[in-house]
């Protein structure tokens, strides 16, 4: 190898998988919540936050919308 290299004329890139990387975000998830998806991770082998990503995202792209109703007093 080298002892010395010139980097002097090499081209920056922006990094292509950048669109890729998740983001952190904090959540306060029910105790059973985390526990079943502990449990399914257990099953599966993978890690639950994983899970729980597959899972929102599967709601992301199906359009999958909480149909709620508040009953009234």
């Amino acid at each position: 190898m080298r002892d010395h290299y010139d980097f002097s004329e090499m081209k920056g890139r922006k990094n292509p998988f950048t669109k890729y990387l998740k983001q952190p975000v904090t959540m306060r998830l029910d105790r059973d919540t985390v526990a079943y998806f502990k449990s399914m991770a257990e099953e599966t082998g993978i890690p639950y936050q994983g899970l729980i990503n597959l899972y929102l995202r599967d709601c992301a792209l199906h359009h999958r919308k909480l149909k709620m109703e508040w009953a009234s007093e």
